[in-house]
């Protein structure tokens, strides 16, 4: 199969623009986002590649956020060296160490995780991902329910299974994040991680004891309710994939009458994780 790389340049807007961009990117059939300095690389097969619903979603973006692309072809026997080339093995937190199927183990770090690296912006590499991995590996999960919102590849969810989590619920709307967290399960042999496909009315009458949610500020806000209702008394949510400064003061603001108390953040390169406790 011939696979088209496409190169994104961004100029300008909210941080957000471009997380959410990438994200109807995905509703397109690109399955696999590269970070750059000044934007992205995206990765589609090339006979999925439709040039005119491209420049009509790209029309659709603010007036302040430009963004301009240039499509290169890729030889099928280069696939792999791409992807491959482009991921390399991270530790977070000292703990944790995450790795494609093709490096080599490292048994000195207490947790391992194996991702396959098609989908790399739930590889761990992101600020967002990490800040939330280095949370995780500081909380006690052992015996919880967890729901990991927008799961990706299910790296969170896969983690908080590792930590001790009774249960983990891993949904996303895209059909090609639940096959790859279904891949990821078995690479990592972790039996307690429910993979479902959806959006957030999947947790209607449902309660966890933690809920992580690494998405956007827009769509944070929008289902911050429904986090809120279905977190336990006591529980934590976690959320990240925003900005410090007015991004964080939204959110903390928006949890208040839900009874979402913000605790504290997490914060690199001006990406910010929260944590926040549902008051009793």
């Amino acid at each position: 199969m011939k696979y088209s790389e496409i190169i994104f340049s961004c100029k300008g807007g909210e941080g957000w623009h471009q997380d959410v961009l990438i994200h109807d990117l995905g509703g397109m059939g690109f399955d696999t986002f590269e970070p750059r300095s000044n934007g992205f690389a995206a990765y589609i097969a090339s006979d999925q590649l439709d040039l005119q619903a491209l420049e009509s979603l790209l029309i659709q973006q603010p007036v302040d956020f430009e963004v301009t692309y240039q499509v290169h072809e890729i030889l099928p026997q280069n696939w792999n060296e791409v992807w491959e080339s482009n991921f390399e093995p991270i530790v977070v937190a000292d703990q944790c160490y995450v790795r494609a199927s093709f490096h080599p183990p490292k048994p000195e770090y207490p947790y391992e995780i194996i991702i396959d690296p098609k989908m790399a912006f739930g590889t761990g590499h992101h600020q967002t991902t990490s800040l939330i991995m280095c949370y995780l590996l500081t909380d006690a999960f052992e015996g919880k329910v967890v729901l990991d919102m927008g799961c990706g590849t299910g790296i969170l969810a896969i983690l908080a299974s590792k930590l001790g989590a009774s249960q983990v619920w891993a949904i996303d709307n895209d059909p090609v994040c639940i096959a790859s967290v279904e891949e990821n399960k078995m690479r990592n042999d972790v039996a307690h991680v429910v993979t479902k496909c959806g959006s957030v009315d999947l947790v209607v009458n449902q309660r966890f004891d933690v809920i992580l949610a690494n998405i956007n500020r827009n769509i944070l806000l929008d289902q911050l309710r429904e986090y809120a209702r279905s977190l336990e008394a006591g529980g934590v949510l976690y959320m990240s994939g925003f900005y410090a400064g007015s991004d964080l003061e939204a959110l903390t603001n928006a949890g208040i009458p839900h009874g979402l108390v913000y605790e504290n953040h997490k914060e690199l390169d001006g990406w910010v994780a929260a944590r926040f406790i549902k008051k009793l």
